[in-house]
């Protein structure tokens, strides 16, 4: 019988498969539309994600979600997920142990959406989707082939918070993505504010 999103998500939120379950508040599954044609990739939830049960939720999230809006995207035309599931104590990087015991709730659910675009956000998403040497400084925006997605990795916005200097570079991130869309996603309609022309008086 086919996998379904809701008994996958059940499965998932009861998980015990790595000591993270000992301190989370939430199992922060994922949030937007699971046919999207667009899949984002984070890390881990933060403490609001871990509060909430919903990824990208603090500064960082609505930082994201201005990010997308710059390119006519919204929660509702992409999936957002993290590699791991539930957080770290002090928002640290997830570690490996955690990730192995946790990958295959994303494996399934890359499966179940079977997305267009993989957009890893941040190292730690994309060395472990991409290339466990992966230099985020360096291949950043570079789309690869990966399973019949086209992949890209960008700063994660958190890392954008810290170091605005870092900004142009993943707005032509963005710009990549937004071209990338309009080729491969006929599904997925940017709204396009960019395109509007001075309001009128």
């Amino acid at each position: 019988m086919p996998e379904t999103w809701r008994a996958l998500e059940r499965e998932c939120a009861q998980c015990r498969e790595c000591a993270l379950c000992q301190t989370r508040h939430s199992v922060v599954f994922g949030t937007g539309n699971p046919q999207a044609e667009v899949l984002l990739v984070g890390e881990a939830p933060g403490a609001n994600e871990d509060e909430q049960g919903i990824p990208f939720v603090g500064r960082a999230g609505k930082f994201l979600d201005d990010m997308l809006a710059i390119i006519g995207l919204d929660r509702t035309k992409v999936y957002i997920t993290n590699i791991v599931k539930c957080r770290p104590p002090g928002n640290r990087d997830p570690l490996n142990v955690e990730q192995d015991a946790c990958i295959g709730y994303l494996y399934r659910q890359i499966a179940l959406i079977r997305p267009k675009i993989l957009v890893c956000l941040g190292r730690v998403a994309a060395k472990r989707l991409i290339d466990p040497k992966f230099l985020i400084t360096k291949e950043r925006g570079q789309w690869r082939d990966v399973d019949g997605m086209r992949v890209m990795a960008t700063y994660h916005p958190s890392a954008l918070l810290r170091d605005p200097a870092k900004r142009p570079e993943a707005f032509d991130d963005l710009k990549s993505l937004q071209r990338e869309i309009e080729r491969v996603c006929p599904n997925t309609a940017l709204d396009r504010p960019w395109e509007a022309g001075p309001p009128s008086s």
